[in-house]
């Protein structure tokens, strides 16, 4: 049953598409492959850039870009400034930098209150923080890689997810409590960051193949996998992406 049980999620302009589809708001589309949580860079761009390219009504947070949040602290809120922003850690993990230009709303030391049911009245930070608006998105670009589980993580910056068509969030589950509730809808995407579950994205350089699911139409074979690991030949763990 392998090919039953594989998740298959939404890419980016697929998710955004389906958020404008109709009139219900607002729906939340989570990044799933780019969550911080689980060792994604938090810096991919490609649901931001489908966001941005459809002019939507909608608001995003984090996009973990430390050296652009730094560079908006000495900025006014209301000027409009140019960056290039995100996809510095490693492009091929979600998407290239955006050269953008927008208007600063604000700028902070990142820190908030979460009110929601994770992690209620624990005080966190992003650290340097500023949000912008590009078209009609609204971008909180944070210093500290942190997943997005709480509306104060929006709130705490005069941004108010629950006024907004389409809500992006870097996450992969822990978004679900504080949002699902504000929610018309909730859809997964795939930007084919560095947590994507869909292991075709990667190039594999030690693996022996063919392996499933590199390769799907592997047949099964319990011996292969017994004789792989009495062989000299890298096991999973030493699989390098």
């Amino acid at each position: 049953m392998r090919h039953d049980l594989v998740n298959r999620f939404l890419s980016p302009e697929e998710a955004v598409a389906s958020a404008l589809a109709g009139d219900d708001r607002p729906v939340v589309i989570a990044d799933y492959a780019d969550n911080p949580g689980a060792g994604g860079y938090g810096d991919g761009t490609n649901l931001l850039r489908a966001l941005i390219a459809a002019d939507a009504d909608a608001c995003f947070c984090p996009i973990v870009d430390p050296e652009t949040a730094s560079q908006l602290q000495s900025r006014k809120p209301g000027e409009t400034v140019s960056i290039r922003l995100g996809g510095k850690v490693n492009a091929s993990f979600g998407g290239e930098s955006l050269d953008l230009t927008g208007t600063l709303l604000s700028v902070s030391d990142g820190s908030y209150t979460c009110d929601g049911p994770m992690y209620e009245g624990v005080r966190m930070s992003f650290g340097p923080t500023a949000v912008i608006k590009v078209g009609r998105v609204q971008v909180v670009i944070v210093t500290e890689p942190h997943q997005c589980h709480d509306l104060q993580q929006f709130l705490a910056f005069d941004i108010d997810p629950r006024a907004k068509r389409i809500v992006g969030v870097k996450s992969m589950q822990h978004f679900r409590a504080a949002f699902e509730p504000i929610a018309s809808r909730v859809l997964v995407c795939d930007s084919g960051a560095l947590a994507s579950p869909d292991l075709t994205k990667f190039t594999f350089h030690r693996v022996p193949r063919p392996m499933y699911p590199l390769d799907p139409n592997t047949p099964y074979n319990p011996e292969v996998f017994i004789r792989t690991r009495r062989s000299d030949m890298p096991i999973a763990s030493e699989n390098k992406v």
